[in-house]
C-alpha cells in the first residue's frame, strides 16, 4: 500500500515538473511573440488590447471558482498599487520597450525583479540584507551591465533597455504590493482583481497614446488570432498551471524553472525573429540567473510572488 502510495504522489510530481517546464517554455515564447506582435499593433494598444482578453478569460474562470471575496478597503488600497505598478507602468513601460530593444534583452532584464525586491525591502521596510542577498545583488548587476552593453567606459545603454529596466522596478514595486495582499487573499483571488482592475487603467492609457501618436491596428486574422492565444494561454491558463504545479512541488523547487525563460527567449528570439544569440547575453543571463538563485538560497518567495502578478 505504501509503494502503491510513492508510486501516485511520483507520478504526481513529474506531472508537476513537466507543467512547470511547459509554462516555463510558454513564458519564455511569450517575449519573441509580444516583440512579433508589435509589428502590426502600437504597444500601449496591444497591452491593453492584451489584458482585456485575458480579464475577460479571469472573469469566466471566476465564475466557476467558488471563494470569491469582495474586498476590504485595506485589500483595495493593494490592489490599486498592483494595477498602476503592476500592469499600467509596467505593460507601458515593457512594450515601449520591447519596440526597441530584443526580446532576449527583455527577459533577461526581467528576470531581475527578484533582486530589485530585496534592494526595495531595504530601501522601504528596512528589512535585513545579508550577504548572500548583497553578493547576489552585486553579481545579477554586473549582468545587467553585461547584457545592455558597456563599452569604452560608458554605458551603453539603448532607449528599449532603458524603457525594460524601468518596466522590472515597476514589476518589484507591485511585488510589495502583492506581499501584503496575500495574507489575506488567495493568489488566484489577487490575480483576478488585479488584471480586470488593470485592464480598466490601460484603456485611458490606449486613448493618450492614440492622440498623441497614433494608433498601430492589424488587419491580420493571424495576428489577431496570436495576439488571443497570447493572451489566454501565455497569460490567463499558464498562471494556473503554474499555481497547481507549485502547490504539487513547493516554492523553492518550482522558482528553479523560472531560469529557463530567459534562454528560452533567447533561442525563441532567434527562431521567430531571426535575432543573433550574442555573448554578451548569455554570459550576462548566466551572471542575472546566479545573483538571483545566491540571493533566494534561503527562501525563494520573491520570485514566485513576481510571477504571481505578473501579466507580461
Amino acid at each position: 500500500m505504501e509503494r502503491f502510495v510513492y508510486i501516485l504522489m511520483n507520478v504526481g510530481q513529474n506531472k508537476a515538473f513537466i507543467s512547470l517546464f511547459l509554462v516555463s517554455v510558454f513564458w519564455g515564447c511569450n517575449y519573441p511573440i509580444s516583440a512579433y506582435l508589435l509589428q502590426g499593433f502600437s504597444p500601449v494598444f496591444l497591452s491593453t488590447v492584451r489584458i482585456c482578453i485575458t480579464s475577460l478569460f479571469l472573469i469566466i474562470v471566476a465564475l466557476f471558482y467558488k471563494g470569491i471575496k469582495r474586498p476590504t478597503i485595506s485589500e483595495w488600497r493593494y490592489l490599486v498599487g498592483v494595477g498602476i505598478f503592476g500592469t499600467l507602468l509596467n505593460q507601458t513601460f515593457y512594450f515601449t520597450g520591447l519596440k526597441h530593444t530584443t526580446p532576449a534583452n527583455a527577459s533577461l532584464i526581467i528576470s531581475l525583479a527578484p533582486i530589485a525586491t530585496i534592494i526595495l525591502e531595504r530601501i522601504i521596510f528596512k528589512v535585513k540584507l545579508t550577504a548572500k542577498k548583497s553578493l547576489g545583488a552585486i553579481i545579477s548587476l554586473i549582468g545587467v551591465f553585461s547584457i545592455i552593453g558597456v563599452a569604452g567606459g560608458s554605458l551603453g545603454i539603448s532607449w528599449g533597455d532603458f524603457n525594460i529596466f524601468i518596466a522590472m522596478i515597476c514589476l518589484s514595486i507591485s511585488i510589495l504590493f502583492i506581499r501584503g495582499l496575500s495574507q489575506t487573499m488567495p493568489s488566484f483571488v489577487v490575480t483576478v482583481y488585479a488584471t480586470v482592475l488593470g485592464s480598466v487603467l490601460m484603456i485611458p492609457a490606449a486613448g493618450v497614446e492614440g492622440m498623441v501618436s497614433g494608433t498601430a491596428i492589424s488587419h491580420s486574422v493571424f495576428m489577431w488570432s496570436l495576439l488571443i492565444f497570447a493572451a489566454i494561454f501565455a497569460q490567463g491558463m499558464a498562471g494556473f498551471w503554474w499555481n497547481s504545479g507549485v502547490a504539487q512541488v513547493g516554492a523553492g523547487t518550482a522558482s528553479m524553472f523560472m531560469n529557463i525563460q530567459p534562454f528560452v527567449a533567447i533561442l525563441a528570439s532567434h527562431f521567430i525573429l531571426g535575432n543573433h544569440i550574442l555573448l554578451s547575453q548569455i554570459f550576462g543571463g548566466l551572471l542575472v540567473l546566479l545573483g538571483v538563485f545566491i540571493a533566494n538560497m534561503t527562501g525563494n518567495k520573491s520570485m514566485m510572488v513576481a510571477k504571481a502578478g505578473k501579466s507580461i
